[in-house]
């Protein structure tokens, strides 16, 4: 007997199709991109550093340099926040490999540079700091590409995670701010020093094509775009309401809201106009699908800035960056899903459940607190898994000491599991937002049961 896709399955298998085929052009684009510039090294005779043993060093620290730069462009294409990265891969992953990219960049850059000091102090019969302070005065704008190196190195450091969760985000920031400063610092040298890129090269007009376009991306979507945004819609704060203690839901009101491509689940990056908070923005997940007419926030006082935003006056003027993020019912892979929130991680996944097309009893929602309190907008998460008939647990309590495990101390100890609490995981989407630690030890639950890879979709509460 032969079974007939349902519509909402034939959508659900259409739309991850598509964002499969996106997906594999645009890794190819990447790739393609470090084939180009290795093809024009070799065009313009390249190859002839590795005839020669002196020439070497030189050969491969110019080629370091092609690598690290056209890899460094890439690393700041993926930190634009251009539409059809987040509709295709969601900011978790651009933004992991973003970071991923950061190391090795940095490794060829800073070998782009001890091998030209090689090459070039083995032909000029200098040391290595000769060669560097001999290149710094004698070659025009070799002082700047040496700063943006230093620069580099500043980003990467603070990237770290080790680093990271010791800095406050304003500070990360700012400091990634100095990413951008490095490589316009940078590309001069390029053009005035580069054999490869000299006047008249087809090279020369390709690198600047790139490099051109690259910043115009983040001008146009992290400046532009966002700026326009805020003043068609003209957002403002109507409602501050407590939701528990230090938690309050924040709703906003503005023109024109249902032509947002916003979803249930997403984030946008918010910035209140008001003393203290102008200066800074926020990156809160709706936590009510948008209506077309308002915006809902759900924030938790954690002890820096957000604190502020528990004061909050109705008429606040607010601005904003995004949506951002696929962490809504447009990842789905199939017709059944599993949500699991735990604390603050509870409001997005209301939203998004709210949003879900969902058969009857083929939805299950696992929502975490360490008491009654943090299981944030119990109720309302309640009344959507009675009108969409979806299975609903709540597991209360804190873990149990000496295990690592994201159930409550009491579901533990009753040899409960995630395949007891959800026994259709294996065919489902399973949708995981809460503390880093505890998102973790659902996921490697979740990959222990078999879950596909493609299939497991986690939104971090971290920068």
């Amino acid at each position: 007997m032969t079974t007939t896709a349902t519509p909402l399955a034939q959508q659900i298998s259409s739309r991850y199709r598509g964002r499969l085929r996106r997906g594999d052009l645009l890794e190819t684009i990447m790739y393609f991109s470090i084939a180009i510039v290795l093809a024009l090294f070799l065009a313009d005779g390249g190859a002839i550093y590795f005839l020669d043993i002196k020439e070497v060093a030189t050969g491969l620290g110019i080629v370091a340099g092609l690598i690290g730069t056209d890899l460094l462009l890439i690393m700041l294409i993926l930190a634009a926040r251009i539409p059809i990265l987040d509709r295709t891969f969601g900011h978790d992953k651009v933004i992991a490999l973003h970071r991923k990219l950061g190391k090795p960049v940095l490794y060829l850059i800073l070998g782009h540079m001890v091998l030209l000091l090689i090459g070039y102090g083995i032909s000029s019969g200098n040391n290595i700091i000769a060669e560097a302070i001999d290149m710094i005065v004698n070659l025009p704008d070799m002082g700047w590409a040496f700063i943006a190196t230093g620069l580099m190195i500043l980003v990467v450091v603070t990237s770290l995670v080790i680093v990271r969760r010791k800095l406050a985000y304003q500070f990360w920031y700012a400091v990634h701010l100095l990413s951008y400063a490095a490589v316009l610092l940078a590309l001069p040298h390029q053009f005035t020093n580069g054999q490869l890129f000299g006047e008249g090269k087809m090279a020369r007009w390709y690198w600047m094509a790139i490099s051109i376009a690259t910043f115009a991306s983040i001008v146009i979507y992290r400046v532009i775009l966002p700026t326009a945004l805020s003043l068609k819609h003209k957002l403002v704060v109507t409602a501050v309401d407590v939701v528990g203690p230090g938690v309050v839901s924040i709703t906003m009101r503005g023109n024109r809201l249902d032509e947002l491509t916003a979803r249930g689940g997403q984030f946008f990056n918010w910035r209140f106009w008001a003393p203290g908070l102008w200066w800074d923005s926020h990156p809160y997940s709706l936590s009510a699908n948008p209506d077309g007419q308002s915006l809902r926030i759900t924030v938790r006082d954690l002890g820096d800035s957000s604190n502020k935003l528990l004061r909050l006056k109705p008429g606040t003027a607010v601005s904003f960056e995004g949506p951002y993020g696929l962490f809504s019912d447009a990842a789905r892979t199939t017709t059944k899903a599993v949500f699991l929130g735990a604390g603050i991680g509870i409001t997005p996944i209301r939203a998004m459940l709210e949003d879900a097309r969902v058969n009857p009893m083929d939805a299950t929602v696992i929502l975490r607190g360490a008491t009654n309190d943090q299981v944030y907008l119990w109720d309302e998460t309640y009344e959507i898994c009675v009108k969409k008939s979806a299975y609903l647990r709540v597991l209360v309590g804190h873990r149990p000491r000496g295990v690592d495990t994201w159930l409550s101390n009491e579901a533990y100890t009753a040899g409960e599991s995630l395949e007891s609490l959800a026994p259709d995981i294996r065919n489902s989407d399973v949708f995981i937002c809460g503390p880093t630690a505890w998102l973790d030890l659902v996921v490697e639950d979740a990959r222990q049961l078999g879950v596909p890879e493609h299939r497991i979709h986690a939104e971090r509460f971290d920068f």
